[in-house]
Order: structure tokens, then sequence, then C-alpha cells
């Protein structure tokens, strides 16, 4: 059992309709609004490989977004608990998916590519090596069912 449940809550409102709905594969637009309380608008598309709009965040993005996100903030969370002061933190993460001869498709691994500074070069070792314990406390990279891999850049 759970210690304590999280509820999140949004709502996602498809803007595509041109007139017509869904009368044909290329006559609607795959645009659509993610709202949730408080919170400023978050305008999706399809990938543009998928007829979307290549100008607005699409699922893909937003799920390898959520992971580097949350390892991110597990990380420094992580940091924090040993005792290590980090100044600078960036990540340039990658994803593959592969889509199937039915037309579905799956991430089938991330590669999160952090690029972090510390303030004490003796910790460079410990600050790499501390990434596998921010990936076992990362909520979203415990939830996917393909492998995250990281691979970290630590400077003084």
């Amino acid at each position: 059992m759970a210690l304590h449940e999280h509820h999140y809550a949004i709502t996602v409102s498809w803007t595509g309709n041109r007139g017509t709905g869904t009368s044909g594969y290329r006559e609607y637009g795959r645009g659509h609004d993610v709202t949730a309380a408080g919170l400023p608008t978050l305008h999706g598309s399809a990938d543009p490989t998928f007829h979307g709009d290549r100008d607005r965040w699409n699922p893909e993005l937003l799920l390898l977004t959520a992971l580097a996100q949350c390892h991110m903030l597990s990380y420094l969370h992580v940091a924090v608990n040993h005792g290590i002061v980090v100044t600078n933190y960036r990540d340039e993460a990658v994803g593959v998916m592969r889509l199937n001869a039915d037309g579905s498709g799956q991430f089938i691994s991330a590669t999160l590519r952090p690029v972090l500074t510390v303030t004490d070069p003796a910790h460079l070792g410990l600050a790499a090596a501390l990434h596998e314990e921010a990936a076992q406390k990362c909520f979203i990279a415990r939830s996917v069912n393909f492998p995250v891999h990281h691979a970290p850049t630590v400077t003084a």
C-alpha cells in the first residue's frame, strides 16, 4: 500500500476541428490545449510527422521532458542529502520511439545527458554516481516500461 497518494488533474481540449471534424485523415488539425488549475495553457499538437504543428509541444516531447525534469529534481534532492552543492544543471535528453507496421509505436529508450557543475572538485566521483540514486527516486522513470539511460558529465 502506498504511504501517500497524490492526485493530478488536467484537461485536454481538442482545438483542431476545421469545420468538418474527422471527416478525413488530412481534414482535421491535431491542435489541442492542455490546462490545469492556476497554470498557463500548454498548446499541444502531434509530431509534425503525424500532421502536427511543429510550433507546439507534442506528447513525445512532453514524455521526454517529464523524464528529464523528474530526474533533475530528484538529482538536486539527492545532492542536497549528500552535501553536494550543485551550481549549474542542464540536460540535453534524447528519446527513441519505434513505429510498428500496424501503426502503433512505443518509446524503446531515453537517454538523459545531464551536464552539471559542483563547487567541490573532491565530490566529482560521488556527484556522478548519485545519478543512479536519483534514477531510483524519479517517479516518472519508475513509471515507464522502457530503459532510461544516464550519461552525466560533472565538472567543478
